[in-house]
């Protein structure tokens, strides 16, 4: 068996079923637990800090609840001209951000922080880093639109485009350095920060 130091527990930090999707890829076994943390943005707060200190706070949190294990959270903030971009909630909402948003570039800052709970290392209790997405959307006509609200409705999903979906069919073009940064967890930064704590990934 591998050692409690090189595989110790691994929680996600988050009730996002993509971001737990997305971590399943690395077939490693975790847990999922919902950190329930107010995110409302700070007075004068950047999209990149606000990014950060959510992450850290949701994986603080269950680190808290959860002693002795690996912590993952994560946070996504998007931006147009320097503007925050939140959940729309409402299809008319939804559909005022696309149409902002249509034939421009949007920047995704998505926050990760690996908390590390566990007694007895020398490891840093906590690794932080932002990915940055830049997303340009399609110049569509409302009608389209308007179609793919109602057939997606991504009125809980910030910048109403879920790329995950057929929120795909609205963008041009993408560029990031972690492909799975826009879905809402950077597994590259992810990885890093993983064996950076120990974990192995091919362990056989």
């Amino acid at each position: 068996m591998p050692s409690p130091l090189r595989q110790p527990r691994l929680i996600l930090g988050s009730s996002s079923v993509y971001r737990r999707e997305l971590l399943s890829r690395l077939r490693i076994p975790f847990d999922v637990m919902t950190p329930d943390i107010d995110e409302t943005p700070q007075p004068r707060e950047s999209p990149e800090a606000t990014a950060l200190r959510l992450a850290k706070e949701k994986a603080a949190t269950i680190a808290n609840r959860v002693p002795d294990a690996l912590v993952i959270g994560s946070d996504q903030v998007a931006t147009l001209d320097s503007e925050q971009i939140g959940k729309p909630g409402t299809h008319d909402k939804a559909l005022q951000q696309l149409q902002k948003m249509r034939g421009r570039t949007v920047v995704f800052h998505t926050a990760l922080c690996l908390f590390d709970g566990r007694d007895g290392i020398a490891s840093p209790q906590h690794q932080l880093e932002n990915v940055r997405t830049s997303v340009t959307f399609r110049n569509l006509p409302d009608h389209e639109l308007d179609a793919y609200l109602r057939i997606e409705q991504p009125y809980d999903c910030a910048g109403s485009a879920k790329n995950e979906g057929l929120g795909i069919a609205l963008i041009e073009r993408i560029d990031s350095s972690d492909p799975t940064a826009l879905t809402g967890l950077p597994l590259i930064a992810l990885t890093t920060m993983l064996r950076r704590a120990g974990v192995e990934f091919f362990n056989t």
